[in-house]
């Protein structure tokens, strides 16, 4: 089963535009029964969207979460309070944060309390820039091994991992990312994974496309990349084409 998970970012500006998306989605994908759908909304949103999502096969989850459940870190989310609101997933390590300072030792301090809590973490990683000598292989490498340090092997059926290829995003990106980069990069993912949890566990740990993904993309990406799912940014606000993303990963077996 696919996994098609919606970070909403900053967006949209009220909770009556977020009403509407929500509910805009559950019509449109009421026939689907092959995909996983998260969607990731600020955190002043959470409470009325899981009401409002009811019975759903919709998931709603948070967008970051500090690495103690009380103290005083003033303007933080606990992993706890994530919890306690019916959330049942949070991103962390996303490159927007881990570019405004976040370290791996930060970003796995976070994991490891988020798991304790029973969430389900989608971890972010991904290089800056590929060059030539391929020392983008060392930076993933190093990034997901440090920002997975003391994560409980028992708890591996709660980690996702999301590979974000930095160059490939925004206005300044070099070029849009081809499946064939995503291919490339799962291997080396799942080989690290392999050497953490054991080669029949990693396997069975999603690997997402997070760079810009949306309704073009979406197949190429699922098929050809091999991708167990996509993170999408801005499509997932409109629910017309998040729509048919998920209904695209839901025919793809």
């Amino acid at each position: 089963m696919k996994i098609i998970a919606g970070n909403w970012k900053m967006y949209p500006q009220t909770l009556k535009e977020a009403k509407h998306i929500l509910a805009s989605l559950k019509k449109n994908t009421r026939s689907v029964k092959h995909a996983k759908i998260i969607l990731c909304v600020p955190s002043l949103f959470l409470a009325p969207l899981i009401t409002l999502k009811g019975t759903s096969r919709i998931m709603i989850g948070g967008q970051d979460a500090h690495a103690e459940n009380e103290g005083a870190h003033t303007g933080e989310t606990s992993p706890s309070a994530l919890l306690s609101l019916g959330a049942t997933h949070v991103i962390l390590g996303h490159s927007e944060r881990r570019a405004g300072g976040e370290t791996d030792a930060i970003v796995a301090a976070k994991v490891q309390a988020a798991i304790k809590k029973k969430l389900s973490v989608i971890l972010c990683v991904g290089e800056k820039k590929r060059d030539e000598s391929g020392a983008y292989f060392g930076e993933v490498s190093n990034q997901l091994r440090d920002s997975l340090l003391g994560f409980p092997k028992t708890e591996a059926k709660r980690l996702v991992i999301a590979y974000e290829p930095i160059w490939a995003i925004g206005a300044k990106a070099v070029r849009a990312a081809e499946p064939t980069d995503f291919h490339e990069m799962s291997i080396l993912i799942r080989r690290h994974l392999a050497e953490y949890f054991g080669k029949k566990i990693a396997f069975s740990i999603p690997i997402l496309y997070g760079g810009s993904a949306d309704e073009r993309n979406a197949e190429a990406f699922l098929k050809d990349g091999g991708a167990d799912g996509l993170l999408v940014g801005r499509a997932s606000l409109d629910p017309e084409k998040f729509a048919a993303i998920i209904r695209i990963a839901d025919r793809i077996r």
